[in-house]
Protein backbone atom coordinates (compact mmCIF):
# COMPACT_ATOMS: atom_id res chain seq x y z
CA UNK A 1 0.00 0.00 0.00
CA UNK A 2 2.84 2.39 0.86
CA UNK A 3 4.53 1.91 -2.51
CA UNK A 4 1.25 2.37 -4.40
CA UNK A 5 0.46 5.52 -2.44
CA UNK A 6 3.94 6.90 -3.01
CA UNK A 7 3.68 6.55 -6.77
CA UNK A 8 0.17 8.00 -6.80
CA UNK A 9 1.36 11.07 -4.91
CA UNK A 10 4.51 11.44 -6.98
CA UNK A 11 2.56 11.08 -10.21
CA UNK A 12 0.30 13.91 -9.12
CA UNK A 13 3.31 16.05 -8.27
CA UNK A 14 5.09 15.60 -11.60
CA UNK A 15 2.42 14.70 -14.14
CA UNK A 16 1.58 18.28 -15.08
CA UNK A 17 5.22 19.17 -15.58
CA UNK A 18 6.08 16.01 -17.51
CA UNK A 19 3.05 16.22 -19.80
CA UNK A 20 3.76 19.87 -20.53
CA UNK A 21 7.40 19.24 -21.36
CA UNK A 22 6.79 16.88 -24.28
CA UNK A 23 4.96 19.25 -26.64
CA UNK A 24 7.20 22.12 -25.59
CA UNK A 25 10.27 20.02 -26.33
CA UNK A 26 8.98 19.00 -29.75
CA UNK A 27 7.93 22.55 -30.68
CA UNK A 28 11.26 24.00 -29.63
CA UNK A 29 13.17 21.26 -31.42
CA UNK A 30 11.25 21.94 -34.64
CA UNK A 31 11.91 25.68 -34.42
CA UNK A 32 15.58 25.23 -33.67
CA UNK A 33 16.06 22.66 -36.42
CA UNK A 34 14.65 25.16 -38.90
CA UNK A 35 17.25 27.74 -37.89
CA UNK A 36 20.15 25.37 -37.28
CA UNK A 37 22.25 26.73 -40.11
CA UNK A 38 21.95 30.26 -38.74
CA UNK A 39 22.48 29.60 -35.05
CA UNK A 40 24.97 26.73 -35.13
CA UNK A 41 22.51 24.37 -33.39
CA UNK A 42 22.04 20.85 -34.66
CA UNK A 43 20.31 17.78 -33.25
CA UNK A 44 22.29 14.55 -33.46
CA UNK A 45 22.36 10.93 -32.34
CA UNK A 46 25.42 9.88 -30.34
CA UNK A 47 26.35 6.24 -29.70
CA UNK A 48 26.75 5.83 -25.96
CA UNK A 49 28.09 2.87 -24.04
CA UNK A 50 27.27 -0.39 -25.82
CA UNK A 51 25.96 1.53 -28.83
CA UNK A 52 22.92 2.92 -26.98
CA UNK A 53 21.57 5.93 -28.88
CA UNK A 54 21.71 9.18 -26.94
CA UNK A 55 19.65 12.05 -28.32
CA UNK A 56 21.76 15.20 -28.23
CA UNK A 57 22.11 18.75 -29.48
CA UNK A 58 25.28 20.59 -30.39
CA UNK A 59 25.77 24.34 -30.27
CA UNK A 60 28.88 25.83 -31.84
CA UNK A 61 30.24 29.38 -31.90
CA UNK A 62 29.04 31.53 -34.78
CA UNK A 63 31.37 31.28 -37.73
CA UNK A 64 33.09 28.11 -36.54
CA UNK A 65 34.50 26.56 -39.71
CA UNK A 66 36.92 24.00 -38.33
CA UNK A 67 39.97 26.22 -38.61
CA UNK A 68 40.06 26.90 -34.87
CA UNK A 69 39.57 24.78 -31.75
CA UNK A 70 37.25 25.77 -28.89
CA UNK A 71 36.79 24.62 -25.30
CA UNK A 72 33.96 22.07 -25.08
CA UNK A 73 31.35 21.65 -22.34
CA UNK A 74 29.22 18.52 -22.05
CA UNK A 75 25.81 18.80 -20.33
CA UNK A 76 23.93 15.63 -19.28
CA UNK A 77 20.24 16.36 -18.67
CA UNK A 78 18.54 16.41 -15.30
CA UNK A 79 16.34 13.55 -14.15
CA UNK A 80 13.21 13.48 -16.32
CA UNK A 81 14.13 16.53 -18.41
CA UNK A 82 14.26 16.64 -22.24
CA UNK A 83 17.42 17.37 -24.19
CA UNK A 84 16.55 21.04 -24.73
CA UNK A 85 16.86 21.72 -20.99
CA UNK A 86 20.13 23.65 -21.31
CA UNK A 87 19.57 25.26 -24.71
CA UNK A 88 19.49 28.83 -23.37
CA UNK A 89 22.72 28.39 -21.42
CA UNK A 90 24.29 26.45 -24.29
CA UNK A 91 23.67 29.37 -26.63
CA UNK A 92 25.21 31.80 -24.17
CA UNK A 93 28.27 29.59 -23.80
CA UNK A 94 28.58 29.21 -27.58
CA UNK A 95 28.32 32.99 -27.97
CA UNK A 96 31.34 33.32 -25.67
CA UNK A 97 33.39 30.76 -27.59
CA UNK A 98 32.47 27.25 -26.42
CA UNK A 99 31.33 24.14 -28.21
CA UNK A 100 28.44 22.76 -26.14
CA UNK A 101 27.04 19.24 -26.36
CA UNK A 102 23.90 18.48 -24.35
CA UNK A 103 22.42 14.99 -24.33
CA UNK A 104 19.45 13.17 -22.87
CA UNK A 105 20.69 10.79 -20.20
CA UNK A 106 20.07 7.15 -21.08
CA UNK A 107 16.65 5.75 -20.27
CA UNK A 108 14.87 9.13 -20.51
CA UNK A 109 12.70 10.53 -23.28
CA UNK A 110 13.99 9.59 -26.75
CA UNK A 111 17.39 8.30 -25.65
CA UNK A 112 17.78 4.54 -25.65
CA UNK A 113 18.49 2.14 -22.82
CA UNK A 114 17.09 2.06 -19.31
CA UNK A 115 17.58 4.40 -16.36
CA UNK A 116 20.79 3.39 -14.58
CA UNK A 117 20.72 6.15 -11.92
CA UNK A 118 24.24 7.41 -12.61
CA UNK A 119 25.61 3.91 -12.79
CA UNK A 120 28.70 2.74 -14.71
CA UNK A 121 26.89 2.92 -18.06
CA UNK A 122 25.98 6.57 -17.45
CA UNK A 123 29.60 7.38 -16.61
CA UNK A 124 30.75 5.56 -19.75
CA UNK A 125 28.15 7.50 -21.77
CA UNK A 126 29.74 10.78 -20.69
CA UNK A 127 33.11 9.66 -22.04
CA UNK A 128 31.50 8.49 -25.29
CA UNK A 129 29.91 11.93 -25.72
CA UNK A 130 33.31 13.56 -25.20
CA UNK A 131 34.78 11.16 -27.78
CA UNK A 132 32.06 12.15 -30.24
CA UNK A 133 32.55 15.87 -29.61
CA UNK A 134 36.28 15.65 -30.22
CA UNK A 135 35.72 13.72 -33.47
CA UNK A 136 32.79 15.71 -34.86
CA UNK A 137 33.13 19.31 -33.64
CA UNK A 138 35.94 21.87 -33.43
CA UNK A 139 36.43 20.92 -29.76
CA UNK A 140 39.82 21.27 -28.07
CA UNK A 141 40.81 17.94 -26.41
CA UNK A 142 42.81 19.81 -23.77
CA UNK A 143 39.89 22.00 -22.69
CA UNK A 144 36.99 19.74 -21.71
CA UNK A 145 34.40 20.67 -19.09
CA UNK A 146 31.17 19.16 -17.79
CA UNK A 147 28.21 20.69 -16.03
CA UNK A 148 24.65 19.89 -15.12
CA UNK A 149 21.76 20.39 -12.76
CA UNK A 150 20.67 17.61 -10.38
CA UNK A 151 21.15 14.29 -12.22
CA UNK A 152 23.45 16.02 -14.69
CA UNK A 153 25.53 17.31 -11.77
CA UNK A 154 25.88 13.85 -10.26
CA UNK A 155 26.92 12.31 -13.57
CA UNK A 156 29.41 15.14 -14.19
CA UNK A 157 31.14 14.60 -10.82
CA UNK A 158 31.31 10.84 -11.35
CA UNK A 159 32.65 11.28 -14.87
CA UNK A 160 35.40 13.59 -13.61
CA UNK A 161 36.68 10.71 -11.47
CA UNK A 162 36.84 8.32 -14.42
CA UNK A 163 37.88 10.55 -17.34
CA UNK A 164 41.09 12.56 -16.95
CA UNK A 165 40.21 14.71 -19.95
CA UNK A 166 37.64 16.59 -17.86
CA UNK A 167 39.42 19.66 -16.52
CA UNK A 168 36.52 21.56 -14.91
CA UNK A 169 33.05 20.76 -13.55
CA UNK A 170 30.11 22.86 -12.40
CA UNK A 171 27.81 20.55 -10.41
CA UNK A 172 24.59 22.37 -9.53
CA UNK A 173 21.94 21.01 -7.12
CA UNK A 174 23.53 17.59 -7.27
CA UNK A 175 24.87 14.98 -4.93
CA UNK A 176 28.30 13.77 -3.91
CA UNK A 177 26.94 11.16 -1.50
CA UNK A 178 23.69 9.56 -2.62
CA UNK A 179 23.10 7.65 0.62
CA UNK A 180 23.66 10.71 2.78
CA UNK A 181 21.22 12.57 0.54
CA UNK A 182 18.10 10.40 0.54
CA UNK A 183 18.90 8.12 3.51
CA UNK A 184 20.45 10.58 5.95
CA UNK A 185 20.08 9.65 9.60
CA UNK A 186 19.30 6.11 8.38
CA UNK A 187 15.88 7.45 7.40
CA UNK A 188 14.25 7.21 3.98
CA UNK A 189 13.41 10.61 2.52
CA UNK A 190 9.96 9.55 1.37
CA UNK A 191 8.77 12.51 -0.71
CA UNK A 192 12.15 12.89 -2.43
CA UNK A 193 12.23 9.22 -3.43
CA UNK A 194 8.59 9.32 -4.48
CA UNK A 195 9.15 12.35 -6.68
CA UNK A 196 12.21 10.84 -8.35
CA UNK A 197 10.57 7.44 -8.77
CA UNK A 198 7.38 8.89 -10.19
CA UNK A 199 9.23 11.18 -12.59
CA UNK A 200 11.36 8.25 -13.72
CA UNK A 201 8.33 6.16 -14.60
CA UNK A 202 6.57 9.08 -16.31
CA UNK A 203 9.46 10.27 -18.48
CA UNK A 204 11.69 7.22 -18.84
CA UNK A 205 12.28 3.51 -18.46
CA UNK A 206 13.62 2.44 -15.05
CA UNK A 207 15.88 -0.58 -15.29
CA UNK A 208 15.32 -3.73 -13.19
CA UNK A 209 18.03 -2.76 -10.70
CA UNK A 210 16.44 0.63 -10.04
CA UNK A 211 12.97 -0.90 -9.71
CA UNK A 212 14.30 -3.39 -7.17
CA UNK A 213 16.24 -0.81 -5.17
CA UNK A 214 13.31 1.62 -5.12
CA UNK A 215 10.93 -1.11 -4.00
CA UNK A 216 13.26 -2.24 -1.20
CA UNK A 217 13.84 1.38 -0.16
CA UNK A 218 10.18 2.33 0.07
CA UNK A 219 9.15 -0.94 1.74
CA UNK A 220 11.76 -0.48 4.49
CA UNK A 221 13.26 -3.91 3.87
CA UNK A 222 16.17 -3.88 6.34
CA UNK A 223 17.46 -7.19 5.01
CA UNK A 224 18.32 -5.30 1.81
CA UNK A 225 19.92 -2.31 3.54
CA UNK A 226 23.53 -3.34 2.86
CA UNK A 227 22.74 -3.92 -0.82
CA UNK A 228 21.05 -0.54 -1.08
CA UNK A 229 23.99 1.23 0.54
CA UNK A 230 26.47 -0.53 -1.76
CA UNK A 231 24.34 0.48 -4.76
CA UNK A 232 24.35 4.10 -3.57
CA UNK A 233 28.09 4.21 -2.88
CA UNK A 234 28.83 3.04 -6.43
CA UNK A 235 26.89 6.11 -7.59
CA UNK A 236 28.51 8.63 -5.24
CA UNK A 237 31.44 10.84 -6.23
CA UNK A 238 32.78 10.75 -2.67
CA UNK A 239 33.57 7.05 -3.22
CA UNK A 240 36.00 8.08 -5.97
CA UNK A 241 37.40 11.14 -4.18
CA UNK A 242 41.02 9.97 -4.53
CA UNK A 243 40.63 9.77 -8.32
CA UNK A 244 39.11 13.25 -8.54
CA UNK A 245 41.92 14.68 -6.42
CA UNK A 246 44.54 12.85 -8.47
CA UNK A 247 43.05 14.25 -11.67
CA UNK A 248 43.16 17.77 -10.23
CA UNK A 249 39.74 18.62 -11.70
CA UNK A 250 38.49 22.12 -10.88
CA UNK A 251 35.17 21.53 -9.09
CA UNK A 252 32.44 24.12 -8.52
CA UNK A 253 29.54 22.98 -6.32
CA UNK A 254 26.27 24.89 -6.04
CA UNK A 255 23.19 24.01 -4.02
CA UNK A 256 20.23 25.44 -2.09
CA UNK A 257 19.89 25.54 1.69
CA UNK A 258 16.49 23.88 1.54
CA UNK A 259 17.20 21.19 -1.07
CA UNK A 260 14.78 18.43 -0.04
CA UNK A 261 16.30 15.90 -2.45
CA UNK A 262 20.03 16.50 -2.01
CA UNK A 263 20.49 18.42 1.28
CA UNK A 264 23.51 20.74 1.52
CA UNK A 265 25.48 18.92 4.24
CA UNK A 266 26.77 16.20 1.94
CA UNK A 267 28.07 18.79 -0.57
CA UNK A 268 29.84 20.74 2.18
CA UNK A 269 31.50 17.58 3.50
CA UNK A 270 32.64 16.61 0.00
CA UNK A 271 33.94 20.12 -0.67
CA UNK A 272 36.19 20.03 2.39
CA UNK A 273 37.85 16.83 1.10
CA UNK A 274 38.60 18.15 -2.39
CA UNK A 275 42.25 19.07 -2.92
CA UNK A 276 42.18 20.73 -6.35
CA UNK A 277 40.69 24.08 -7.36
CA UNK A 278 37.25 24.28 -5.77
CA UNK A 279 34.32 26.57 -5.05
CA UNK A 280 31.17 26.10 -2.94
CA UNK A 281 28.00 28.19 -3.27
CA UNK A 282 24.82 27.91 -1.20
CA UNK A 283 21.67 29.98 -1.78
CA UNK A 284 18.05 30.02 -0.55
CA UNK A 285 15.62 27.68 -2.28
CA UNK A 286 14.86 24.02 -2.88
CA UNK A 287 16.06 21.46 -5.38
CA UNK A 288 17.23 23.12 -8.63
CA UNK A 289 15.34 26.36 -7.87
CA UNK A 290 18.53 28.38 -7.33
CA UNK A 291 19.58 27.89 -10.98
CA UNK A 292 16.12 27.38 -12.47
CA UNK A 293 15.63 30.96 -13.67
CA UNK A 294 18.89 30.72 -15.59
CA UNK A 295 17.50 27.84 -17.64
CA UNK A 296 14.75 30.23 -18.75
CA UNK A 297 17.24 32.90 -19.79
CA UNK A 298 16.72 35.20 -16.81
CA UNK A 299 19.63 36.73 -14.86
CA UNK A 300 21.02 34.09 -12.52
CA UNK A 301 24.04 34.27 -10.22
CA UNK A 302 24.62 30.52 -10.23
CA UNK A 303 24.98 30.28 -14.00
CA UNK A 304 26.97 33.52 -14.17
CA UNK A 305 29.54 32.06 -11.80
CA UNK A 306 29.53 28.72 -13.61
CA UNK A 307 30.45 30.56 -16.82
CA UNK A 308 33.18 32.45 -14.96
CA UNK A 309 34.46 29.14 -13.56
CA UNK A 310 34.81 27.67 -17.04
CA UNK A 311 36.26 30.87 -18.48
CA UNK A 312 39.04 30.78 -15.91
CA UNK A 313 39.80 27.04 -15.87
CA UNK A 314 39.27 26.25 -19.56
CA UNK A 315 40.19 29.55 -21.24
CA UNK A 316 42.66 30.91 -18.71
CA UNK A 317 40.65 34.12 -18.28
CA UNK A 318 41.90 36.36 -15.47
CA UNK A 319 38.39 37.15 -14.22
CA UNK A 320 39.18 37.09 -10.50
CA UNK A 321 37.13 34.05 -9.56
CA UNK A 322 40.26 32.32 -8.28
CA UNK A 323 40.97 35.25 -5.95
CA UNK A 324 37.51 35.38 -4.39
CA UNK A 325 36.78 33.58 -1.15
CA UNK A 326 35.86 30.11 -2.41
CA UNK A 327 32.89 29.54 -0.08
CA UNK A 328 30.05 31.88 -1.04
CA UNK A 329 26.84 31.86 1.01
CA UNK A 330 23.63 33.78 0.40
CA UNK A 331 21.57 34.36 3.54
CA UNK A 332 17.93 33.27 3.60
CA UNK A 333 17.13 36.36 5.65
CA UNK A 334 19.02 39.21 4.01
CA UNK A 335 19.65 37.94 0.49
CA UNK A 336 23.25 39.17 0.80
CA UNK A 337 26.36 37.18 -0.03
CA UNK A 338 29.08 36.30 2.47
CA UNK A 339 32.50 34.88 1.59
CA UNK A 340 34.54 32.44 3.67
CA UNK A 341 37.99 30.91 3.16
CA UNK A 342 36.65 27.38 3.76
CA UNK A 343 33.60 25.55 5.09
CA UNK A 344 34.96 25.04 8.59
CA UNK A 345 35.15 28.82 9.01
CA UNK A 346 31.37 29.04 8.53
CA UNK A 347 29.66 29.23 11.91
CA UNK A 348 32.97 28.92 13.74
CA UNK A 349 31.39 30.44 16.85
CA UNK A 350 29.20 27.92 18.68
CA UNK A 351 26.44 28.71 21.16
CA UNK A 352 24.86 25.86 23.10
CA UNK A 353 21.27 25.63 24.23
CA UNK A 354 21.00 23.26 27.18
CA UNK A 355 18.22 20.67 26.94
CA UNK A 356 17.86 20.14 30.67
CA UNK A 357 14.22 19.13 31.00
CA UNK A 358 13.27 15.50 30.48
CA UNK A 359 10.64 15.11 27.76
CA UNK A 360 8.48 12.03 27.20
CA UNK A 361 6.60 11.62 23.90
CA UNK A 362 4.29 9.07 22.34
CA UNK A 363 5.24 8.02 18.83
CA UNK A 364 3.18 7.63 15.64
CA UNK A 365 1.33 10.96 15.94
CA UNK A 366 2.25 14.04 13.93
CA UNK A 367 2.62 16.91 16.41
CA UNK A 368 2.23 19.60 13.77
CA UNK A 369 5.94 20.37 13.57
CA UNK A 370 6.99 19.46 10.02
CA UNK A 371 9.68 20.13 7.44
CA UNK A 372 7.18 21.16 4.75
CA UNK A 373 6.52 19.76 1.27
CA UNK A 374 9.23 18.69 -1.16
CA UNK A 375 10.08 21.49 -3.66
CA UNK A 376 7.21 23.76 -2.59
CA UNK A 377 7.98 24.92 0.96
CA UNK A 378 11.56 26.03 0.40
CA UNK A 379 10.62 27.62 -2.92
CA UNK A 380 8.25 29.85 -0.93
CA UNK A 381 11.08 30.58 1.49
CA UNK A 382 13.36 31.50 -1.43
CA UNK A 383 11.01 34.05 -2.98
CA UNK A 384 8.78 35.14 -0.08
CA UNK A 385 10.88 34.33 2.99
CA UNK A 386 7.97 32.17 4.15
CA UNK A 387 9.34 28.92 5.60
CA UNK A 388 7.10 26.29 7.24
CA UNK A 389 5.66 27.52 10.55
CA UNK A 390 4.28 26.05 13.76
CA UNK A 391 2.74 27.56 16.88
CA UNK A 392 5.26 26.43 19.48
CA UNK A 393 3.02 26.99 22.56
CA UNK A 394 0.24 24.94 20.94
CA UNK A 395 2.34 21.89 20.02
CA UNK A 396 0.89 18.93 21.95
CA UNK A 397 3.49 18.00 24.56
CA UNK A 398 2.37 14.36 24.54
CA UNK A 399 3.74 14.04 21.01
CA UNK A 400 6.52 16.64 20.88
CA UNK A 401 9.46 17.52 23.11
CA UNK A 402 10.10 21.26 23.25
CA UNK A 403 13.06 23.22 24.59
CA UNK A 404 13.55 26.98 24.20
CA UNK A 405 16.42 29.42 24.61
CA UNK A 406 16.20 32.77 26.32
CA UNK A 407 15.14 35.80 24.28
CA UNK A 408 18.11 37.22 22.42
CA UNK A 409 18.98 40.90 22.81
CA UNK A 410 20.79 40.97 19.47
CA UNK A 411 20.42 39.32 16.09
CA UNK A 412 21.69 35.72 16.04
CA UNK A 413 23.17 34.96 12.62
CA UNK A 414 22.93 31.18 12.31
CA UNK A 415 25.48 29.93 9.77
CA UNK A 416 26.35 26.32 9.08
CA UNK A 417 25.30 23.13 10.79
CA UNK A 418 23.42 22.93 14.10
CA UNK A 419 24.16 19.74 16.05
CA UNK A 420 21.92 17.91 18.49
CA UNK A 421 23.31 15.73 21.28
CA UNK A 422 20.86 13.96 23.55
CA UNK A 423 20.08 10.74 25.38
CA UNK A 424 17.10 8.66 24.29
CA UNK A 425 15.33 5.80 26.00
CA UNK A 426 12.88 3.87 23.82
CA UNK A 427 10.21 1.32 24.68
CA UNK A 428 10.82 -0.51 21.39
CA UNK A 429 13.99 -1.62 19.62
CA UNK A 430 13.35 0.58 16.55
CA UNK A 431 12.13 4.12 16.14
CA UNK A 432 12.40 7.45 14.34
CA UNK A 433 12.70 10.98 15.66
CA UNK A 434 12.78 14.25 13.74
CA UNK A 435 14.48 17.34 15.17
CA UNK A 436 13.42 20.87 14.21
CA UNK A 437 15.03 24.21 14.98
CA UNK A 438 12.59 27.13 15.04
CA UNK A 439 12.92 30.91 15.19
CA UNK A 440 10.18 31.84 17.69
CA UNK A 441 8.66 35.32 17.69
CA UNK A 442 6.96 37.17 20.58
CA UNK A 443 3.57 35.53 19.85
CA UNK A 444 5.02 32.02 19.84
CA UNK A 445 4.94 31.50 16.07
CA UNK A 446 7.93 29.45 15.02
CA UNK A 447 9.57 29.74 11.60
CA UNK A 448 11.53 26.68 10.57
CA UNK A 449 15.29 27.22 10.54
CA UNK A 450 16.34 23.61 9.94
CA UNK A 451 15.45 19.99 10.56
CA UNK A 452 16.78 16.43 10.17
CA UNK A 453 15.54 12.87 10.81
CA UNK A 454 17.16 10.06 12.82
CA UNK A 455 16.24 6.37 12.84
CA UNK A 456 17.55 3.63 15.12
CA UNK A 457 17.26 -0.16 15.05
CA UNK A 458 18.37 -2.94 17.37
CA UNK A 459 18.29 -0.95 20.62
CA UNK A 460 17.45 -2.61 23.94
CA UNK A 461 14.08 -1.30 25.17
CA UNK A 462 14.45 0.69 28.38
CA UNK A 463 18.20 1.20 27.98
CA UNK A 464 19.36 4.79 27.32
CA UNK A 465 21.57 5.52 24.31
CA UNK A 466 23.21 8.65 22.93
CA UNK A 467 22.08 10.36 19.74
CA UNK A 468 24.22 12.80 17.76
CA UNK A 469 22.43 14.39 14.84
CA UNK A 470 23.50 17.09 12.40
CA UNK A 471 20.62 19.27 11.23
CA UNK A 472 20.66 20.44 7.62
CA UNK A 473 23.02 23.37 7.13
CA UNK A 474 21.56 26.83 6.69
CA UNK A 475 22.09 30.60 6.84
CA UNK A 476 19.33 32.32 8.79
CA UNK A 477 19.12 35.44 10.98
CA UNK A 478 17.11 35.22 14.20
CA UNK A 479 15.86 38.77 14.98
CA UNK A 480 16.53 40.47 18.28
CA UNK A 481 13.71 39.77 20.73
CA UNK A 482 13.16 36.26 19.35
CA UNK A 483 14.31 32.95 20.75
CA UNK A 484 15.28 29.57 19.31
CA UNK A 485 13.32 26.41 20.02
CA UNK A 486 14.29 22.81 19.48
CA UNK A 487 11.32 20.54 18.84
CA UNK A 488 11.52 16.76 18.54
CA UNK A 489 8.66 14.55 17.39
CA UNK A 490 8.31 11.20 15.60
CA UNK A 491 6.33 11.80 12.38
CA UNK A 492 7.00 14.00 9.34
CA UNK A 493 5.47 13.50 5.87
CA UNK A 494 8.91 14.12 4.33
CA UNK A 495 10.26 10.89 5.81
CA UNK A 496 9.38 7.24 6.42
CA UNK A 497 9.12 6.63 10.15
CA UNK A 498 9.95 3.37 11.93
CA UNK A 499 8.00 3.68 15.17
CA UNK A 500 6.15 0.50 16.19
CA UNK A 501 2.60 0.83 17.48
CA UNK A 502 2.52 2.10 21.05
CA UNK A 503 6.18 3.17 21.04
CA UNK A 504 7.33 5.91 23.42
CA UNK A 505 10.54 7.93 23.53
CA UNK A 506 12.08 9.69 26.52
CA UNK A 507 14.68 12.43 26.05
CA UNK A 508 16.85 13.07 29.11
CA UNK A 509 19.99 14.96 30.08
CA UNK A 510 22.22 12.91 32.41
CA UNK A 511 24.57 14.98 34.55
CA UNK A 512 27.52 13.00 33.21
CA UNK A 513 26.47 13.59 29.60
CA UNK A 514 24.25 16.68 29.32
CA UNK A 515 21.99 17.14 26.30
CA UNK A 516 22.26 20.24 24.13
CA UNK A 517 21.86 21.69 20.66
CA UNK A 518 24.91 23.53 19.38
CA UNK A 519 24.08 26.59 17.22
CA UNK A 520 26.72 27.80 14.72
CA UNK A 521 26.91 31.59 14.58
CA UNK A 522 28.69 34.02 12.30
CA UNK A 523 31.53 35.96 13.87
CA UNK A 524 30.65 39.66 13.91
Amino acid sequence: MRTALVFAVSAALVAGTAVGLAPAANATADADAATASETGIRFVDIAGDGGTVLKANVVTPAGADGSARYPVIVLPTSWGMPQIEYLVQARKLADSGYVVVSYNSRGFWQSGGEIETAGPKDVADASKVIDWALANTPADPDKVGMAGVSYGAGISLLASAHDKRIKAVAALSGWADLIDSIYSGRTQHLQAAALLGGAGYLTGRPGPELRQILGDFLSSDLSKEDEMIAWGKKRSAVTYLDRINANGTAIMLGNAWGDTIFPPNQYASFYEKLQGPKRLEFRPGDHATAEGTGLLGLPNDTWTNAHRWFDHHLKGADNGIDRERPVQLKSRSTGGYEGYPDWKSVGEKQRRIALNDTEHVWANVDSGANGGVVLLSNLLDQFLQAPPVASIPLLPRSFAGVWQSERYDTVQRVRGTAKLHTTVTATKESGTLVAYLYDVGPLGLGKLVSNAPYTFHGKTPGTPFSVDLELFSTAYDVPAGHRLALVVDTVDPLYIEHNPTGAQLTFSSPSADPSYVSIPLREE
